[in-house]
């Protein structure tokens, strides 16, 4: 079996542990819904108990698809990330787009006392979490812009952002000494994530964001590759590096961005899972890469989602905590099988 082969079957295991993971996602919870009723509900049929369809379609269905939408988005700017700095331990979150986002909360929550009374309330609805969220965000990528216009070498835009993210959580540490009990409860729940709470048009508007990075992410497919051999290589076959490296970082502010904007900072799925990816393709082709590891995010978000949602409870599990406890063990035991391999 060539690689083309190994790859088309990998394929085609990953989307069919994908959609059984969907409908398993979907029929856990405090209540459980049979997949027979669940595939009855998804095709348009009548399911056997009313409140069934409504826990589906108002709940557990929005939840499940952003689960999917967020595993997309953390995954492939994870993969961006990587390749474009070259750094094994890389992530979505380099530039500082999750500080920006929490500075961005922390001010409204933290500092609600000092908001007019219909602005703070404004504010601290989700909404005004997630406007506030994206502000921060935006702020740090315009001012990451403006200097990767100025920079030359890349390894220094990562240090930009490491500074910008120690800055802002300096900013974040400030405002929590000088919060209430309250306000504390609320931003630390913030920070621990959370999947479950967005309407379909909030849904909508993150598929939407998802699809525009993604989009800028595969119209670089050919300089990915080359960017694997180095810079100075990447230019010597005609690659416009500073356009190239322009793209990457947008792509990835759109998938990174609109994530945390939406469901707070989820960690380990950005970092982990390109590893993953060119763990079990075995190959450097960012074609082959962005598609595992788009779905393999996708399927480790339903996992850690399926695990958060404790079974026949109502408890639910932060996504956080979650993603970070099962995560990382499989990537330290990955890392330690590719050293005995190799």
């Amino acid at each position: 079996m060539n690689m083309s082969s190994q790859h088309k079957l990998l394929f085609g295991i990953l989307v069919l542990g994908s959609i059984a993971l969907f409908l398993i996602n979907i029929s856990l919870g405090s209540v459980f819904i049979p997949v027979s009723e669940i595939c009855k509900g998804i095709l348009g049929f009548k399911m056997e108990k009313e409140t069934w369809e409504i826990i589906l379609f108002h709940f557990r269905l929005p939840k499940a698809v952003t689960a999917i939408l967020v595993g997309i988005g953390l995954s492939v700017s994870g993969l961006l990330m990587q390749t474009l700095f070259r750094n094994p331990l890389a992530g979505p979150y380099v530039l500082g787009l999750s500080s920006g986002a929490s500075l961005g909360v922390a001010f409204v929550i933290l500092g609600s006392a000092l908001l007019p009374v219909s602005v703070a309330s404004f504010f601290l609805s989700t909404y005004g979490l997630t406007l506030a969220s994206g502000i921060g965000s935006f702020l740090v990528l315009a001012a990451v812009l403006l200097v990767v216009k100025r920079l030359k070498d890349t390894m220094a835009i990562l240090i930009v952002g490491l500074m910008f993210s120690s800055f802002t959580s300096a900013i974040v540490s400030v405002l929590t000494y000088f919060s209430t009990a309250e306000q504390l409860q609320k931003y630390t729940f913030w920070s621990l994530g959370s999947i479950s709470n967005l309407s379909w048009e909030e849904v909508t508007l993150l598929f939407i964001l998802i699809a525009i990075g993604l989009i800028f992410s595969i119209t670089i497919i050919k300089p990915l590759n080359a960017l694997l051999l180095g810079e100075r290589y990447a230019k010597s076959i005609g690659i416009h590096f500073k356009r190239t490296r322009l793209i990457i970082i947008i792509a990835t502010s759109i998938l990174a961005g609109s994530t945390t904007a939406l469901v707070g900072p989820i960690a380990f799925i950005g970092l982990a899972v390109p590893h993953m990816a060119k763990l079990l393709f075995k190959t450097s082709n960012h074609l082959v890469l962005l598609m595992s590891t788009l779905l393999l995010g996708s399927i480790m978000m339903l996992i850690c989602d399926s695990i958060a949602q404790v079974p026949n409870s109502e408890l639910t599990l932060p996504i956080n905590a979650i993603t970070s406890i099962f995560g990382a063990p499989i990537i330290v035991w990955l890392l330690i099988r590719k050293r005995k391999i190799q």
